[in-house]
Parts: C-alpha cells; structure tokens; sequence
C-alpha cells in the first residue's frame, strides 16, 4: 500500500540567497512536501507512533531552514529532502518543492519555485582487495560508503579468500558483499566508488591487476543497464565466484 502525507505552502521566514541583502534580511520560502510512504498500519491502529508526524516534520524543516544560510535554493531545497529521508526511515521517496516569492527581481512575477525528487535505491555491491592490508582496506571502504549522506551500509557479508581471476592479477584477494541503500543514481553511484577506489590507492594501470581495492555495482533495484561504462546486473558476476558467493550470504533471493 503505497501512501502520500502531504504538506502545502509552509511558510518560514528565513536568509538564503546570493546577495548580502538576502543574507542579513529575512524573506519568506514556502515549502510544499510529499512524502511517499506505507500507513496500512497506522490506518489500522489509528496510532500516531505507527506513522509520520507531519508536526514533526514541520518542525524540523522549520528548524533547519532558520539556522541555516544557503546562496541557492537548489542547495537548500535539496538538503531539506536529505534532512527527512535520513530522519524518517519510513519515507521511500520524497518530493519537495521551495517557492521563493520575493526572490529579487525588478520585473512582475509571483514566485520561484525548485523542485527535488529523491528516492532510495536498494543497490548490491562486491568489494575486493589483494595489496596491502586487505581486511582494512575492505572495512575503509566499506565505512567511506557509509559516511556518505546518500548512501546506508544495510548488510555485509563475511570475508572470502579467492584465488587471483582473470590472468592477469597474481596475490589472493579477499572478497566481501554489501547491501546498501542509496539516493544516487547509478552513475552518480559509480562516480562516487570511483573516488573512494582513488582515495584507497587504487591505480588503474593494469586491467584486472592487482589492486587495494575494487568495488562493483551488481545489482540496482531491478535495472537492466548496458552503456560503456556501466552495465547492471554486472555483466560477468555470473562466472565469478568471489561475487556470487558473499552476495548470496546477504540476499539469497537474488540467486
């Protein structure tokens, strides 16, 4: 049962925007929120606990939207969706919009408005490593992903050991799989592991050398995707052991 709690022209007064005027004077922001949901339960048991308090939704971005100073109402419009996805686990998706009526401009109008739609994405990765401490290199990486505010580490496999694959890499890896939840689409997802792989001391010399760590996308939801630099379901986790094992330690049911 999916559901929709709503919120419409919240108004705050507030500072954001480019120029010093708007940083010192208040103006008002109107926010209008859908937060897509399941309330079977809380329909059932008329119980407040068993939902989401739109009081406390209102609240919080009252709150963040006061103490806060942001030039952009992409910046501001987008954070306010990140504050109530993160808050309230209850939330699959979220669509906020902030309206800025008195947006400086000399010309008639009645408002500017951004819109933002986040959605959280249930994603599987396989991480190896074969240089260097491996075990510590799988657990930075593993923590890098979910420092990220976009991304929620959910399960971790245990560590596998693996012969080399492929030819070309030649010291034993050590191999692990997380299930993780995130807010990135699949290429901004991939832009991100690549700049963790960077910071690890990943060196992209050789092709399926031997490497501090390697991290894959396996499986994004229920995306079929095939470009050139980005194919899910991987297009060789079916051959590879190192993945198909610890991936089916955390989801049985994908296999």
């Amino acid at each position: 049962m999916k559901s929709i709690i709503e919120i419409k022209d919240l108004k705050v007064m507030a500072r954001h925007g480019v120029l010093a005027t708007e940083k010192k004077y208040f103006q008002p922001f109107i926010l209008d929120v859908q937060m897509y949901t399941n309330f079977l339960r809380a329909a059932k048991s008329d119980n407040l606990n068993d939902t989401i308090s739109y009081c406390d939704v209102m609240k919080d971005l009252y709150d963040y939207i006061v103490s806060t100073s942001f030039n952009l109402i992409e910046t501001l419009a987008y954070n306010c969706a990140l504050l109530l996805l993160k808050k309230y686990p209850q939330i699959d998706r979220i669509y906020l919009s902030i309206s800025k009526p008195e947006a400086p401009y000399d010309k008639e109008f009645k408002t500017v408005k951004t819109h933002v739609d986040l959605s959280w994405h249930k994603a599987y990765l396989s991480l190896g490593s074969n240089l260097g401490n491996r075990e510590k290199y799988l657990k930075d990486a593993i923590k890098m992903l979910n420092d990220l505010d976009e991304i929620n580490v959910v399960k971790e496999s245990s560590l596998y050991k693996n012969p080399p694959y492929g030819g070309v890499a030649t010291k034993e890896f050590v191999n692990q799989a997380i299930e993780i939840d995130t807010l990135f689409d699949p290429f901004d997802l991939l832009d991100k592991i690549h700049e963790i792989e960077k910071a690890l001391g990943r060196k992209r010399t050789v092709h399926w050398g031997d490497r501090t760590i390697d991290i894959d996308i396996i499986f994004y939801d229920d995306l079929k995707l095939n470009t050139k630099d980005l194919t899910i379901p991987h297009k060789d986790y079916k051959n590879r052991d190192f993945v198909i094992v610890p991936l089916s330690e955390i989801a049985p049911h994908l296999f």
